[in-house]
């Protein structure tokens, strides 16, 4: 059996009717295919060159975040108003970036063909397993537009979420850039010839400088003599951590889990990430238990997801909630007290929506907060990092003083 072929995707340059030039991607078997694709978006193709297969970067995943939420929303604004599905497929097609408009345009093809939207879904991959579960049910029970509406929601949630983690990282990644930028020209280019001077009197007065300033110095001396030697020294360390990426991130990631702050930040974000998804699907007719098998895989936290699995498979097996949610020890004990009120009452999915909300805004909160804390830490790391190099200078500048004087 022949694999599928992977289509090209080219580089394109393409006029609209009103004369406008246009730039973009666009995937096709061939130049041919990739005009045709340009032409039911009413464009115009001039040009269009076929880019190398290590450019593709294409790694079989789901589109970004932000085009999904566009999907969603455009959906359940067109479905609602009564747009047919193929309709409002072709409208989507031109809200998404050009990277996700194939997908579009494949997942109208399948759909018009009589494929099931869900089916049509997965066979694109323009969404995850936990979307096409909630699409799926929803065809269902035919309410594909109230499906939509509730996953843009979760989406868009999804990325707040994202948000504020890139937020959290973004400003002691700014700092250490600085600071060991500081370092670098400091060591390189202002400690080998101070170290010279100081070096050469100190000779003069028949006298030696602090071993400390030596070792700066003389660190300093060897990198700037072998300059080149730092660079690709450095250079291979960033295609290192890029290769390397997922396995830093896991890293990371393990070490957050631990460390007092940002352990609470990453309970607080996989707790949202588990009731947006819970919200979503049960409001979308999944039962409770497959719904906990979607959600549980959208939690990285082993600790949460290893006990939701626990609860899950010991629902399935005929237990009850109410009891099974006292062994959820990762969940805070409010939210705990929240949904066996909920089961009570026969309003899980309210409690879900409510609980998302509340952890998105947890999240805000606990980040804001661990910023706040990691300003001064940085500050300090910085002063320290610096003022270890200014200090080896000034030593022997306040000797010296001392003994002229």
């Amino acid at each position: 059996m022949k694999a599928a072929a992977i289509p090209t995707r080219f580089v394109y340059i393409a006029s609209t009717h009103a004369g406008k030039k246009r730039y973009g991607l666009v995937e096709g078997k061939d130049q041919r295919q990739a005009f045709e694709q340009l032409r039911r978006q009413r464009l115009v193709p001039l040009k269009a060159y076929a880019l190398p297969k290590w450019a593709m970067s294409r790694g079989g995943g789901a589109p970004t975040l932000k085009d999904q939420a566009e999907v969603h929303t455009q959906l359940s604004q067109l479905i609602g108003r009564g747009v047919p599905l193929v309709e409002a497929l072709e409208v989507v097609r031109t809200s998404v970036s050009p990277s996700t408009v194939p997908r579009i345009a494949r997942l109208r093809e399948l759909v018009s063909q009589g494929s099931g939207f869900a089916d049509a879904c997965k066979s694109t991959k323009l969404f995850d397993d936990i979307t096409v579960a909630v699409y799926r049910a929803a065809e269902r029970s035919g309410d594909l537009s109230g499906a939509a509406k509730q996953l843009a929601t979760t989406t868009r949630r999804q990325l707040a979420i994202s948000g504020k983690v890139v937020t959290l990282l973004i400003y002691p990644c700014i700092v250490g850039t600085l600071t060991f930028g500081a370092v670098l020209f400091l060591l390189m280019y202002v400690t080998p010839r101070v170290g010279m001077v100081l070096t050469q009197q100190a000779q003069s007065q028949g006298t030696q400088l602090p071993l400390f300033s030596r070792l700066v110095f003389g660190l300093g001396a060897w990198m700037g003599g072998n300059w080149l030697l730092v660079l690709l020294s450095l250079a291979g360390l960033v295609v290192l951590g890029v290769v390397l990426r997922r396995q830093v991130g896991a890293v990371v990631m393990r070490l957050g889990r631990t460390l007092p702050g940002f352990r609470e930040v990453t309970v607080a974000q996989e707790s949202a990430r588990f009731f947006t998804v819970m919200g979503a699907m049960t409001r979308s007719g999944v039962t409770l238990s497959d719904a906990l098998a979607s959600a549980s895989g959208a939690v990285t936290h082993p600790q949460l997801r290893s006990q939701l699995i626990n609860l899950r498979t010991k629902l399935v097996e005929g237990g009850q909630l109410r009891p099974l949610l006292e062994g959820v020890t990762a969940l805070p004990v409010s939210t705990r007290r929240l949904l066996v009120a909920a089961e009570r009452s026969g309003d899980l999915d309210s409690a879900f929506e409510v609980l998302s909300q509340d952890m998105v805004e947890e999240l805000a909160r606990r980040s804001d907060r661990m910023l706040a804390a990691l300003e001064p830490v940085l500050i300090v790391l910085m002063a320290l990092t610096i003022g270890s190099i200014v200090l080896a200078i000034m030593i022997p500048l306040m000797s010296m003083a001392s003994s002229v004087g």
